[in-house]
């Protein structure tokens, strides 16, 4: 016995509709945006570079409007000036006596570079330096001259050749005496130095050293011997001559008057009269020849 079931539909229920298949080969409408319109853009370019200079210009008027009424409430008068170095009495003395009409003038227009200029005019001075000390008072700070030697007969060398003029050159009759062309100071100083360190050595101070117009060196030490160098090779020579002495002229010193090293390889010796019997002086004379 065969049962066959009947499916009846719900009342109030629909049954599902298939969807159909889009067709092929159609097409979807796009709808187009409207073009927006373009505005073009504004060039900073030229502003971006004036900004800054005229910017620059502004603050610098303002400083200056503002200045022109601070500076007269912050401006005081000078009412001190210290003086600073190892000066003489008398060096000290006329120094003030240069300085003393800066006192009481303004503290920012006192002319300094005039006042380091002034001092630096002064013979015996080196160097100078002026500077403003807030908020009323200036420092002074002075380099007297150092002097190595005299220079002619008027004039001092410092330790780097350059000639200044003495207050009172007596009191410098003590050091040695350099002479040589104007021209030549530097070079003079110079080899005084050099030979100087070469002789020390032996005891020796050079008393005189002249350098003719020829370019002859001629030395006197202070113990009384003139050493004639010639016109070039100097180093060598003075370096002949203190091994020669050490060797053989060292126990004769005192009978030495002068020592002529203008040969190529040797040297010769002139004695004191009556001081060395001449014998003994010939062979003394061709030492190192």
């Amino acid at each position: 016995m065969s049962t066959t079931a009947l499916r009846f539909p719900t009342p109030g229920l629909r049954a599902p509709v298939r969807s159909k298949p889009a067709p092929r080969g159609a097409s979807r409408l796009v709808v187009k945006e409207p073009r927006k319109l373009k505005v073009p853009k504004t060039d900073f370019t030229v502003i971006k570079r004036l900004f800054w200079p005229v910017l620059m210009v502004l603050l610098v008027a303002g400083a200056l409007s503002m200045g022109d009424r601070i500076l007269p409430l912050i401006d005081r008068p000078i009412s001190k000036i210290m003086v600073r170095g190892e000066l003489s009495p008398a060096s000290q003395q006329l120094v003030e006596q240069l300085v003393a009409p800066y006192a009481g003038s303004s503290f920012f227009e006192a002319d300094m570079s005039g006042l380091r200029a002034a001092l630096e005019q002064m013979p015996w001075i080196s160097q100078a330096e002026v500077r403003r000390v807030w908020p009323d008072r200036v420092q002074v700070s002075l380099e007297e001259q150092l002097p190595i030697a005299r220079w002619g007969e008027a004039a001092l060398l410092n330790n780097s050749g350059a000639a200044f003029t003495p207050r009172d050159r007596e009191e410098y009759r003590h050091l040695p005496l350099l002479q040589g062309p104007q021209r030549a100071q530097q070079q003079v100083m110079q080899q005084y130095q050099m030979l100087s360190q070469m002789l020390r050595p032996l005891g020796f101070s050079i008393a005189r050293l002249e350098l003719r117009e020829r370019g002859s060196w001629f030395v006197t030490t202070a113990q009384g011997i003139e050493l004639l160098l010639g016109r070039d090779h100097q180093v060598e020579k003075v370096q002949r001559f203190v091994a020669i002495y050490n060797k053989v002229l060292k126990d004769k010193l005192a009978s030495i008057a002068s020592v002529d090293l203008r040969y190529p390889n040797g040297l010769a010796v002139a004695w004191r009269e009556a001081a060395v019997p001449a014998t003994a002086a010939d062979t003394t004379e061709r030492s190192g020849e």
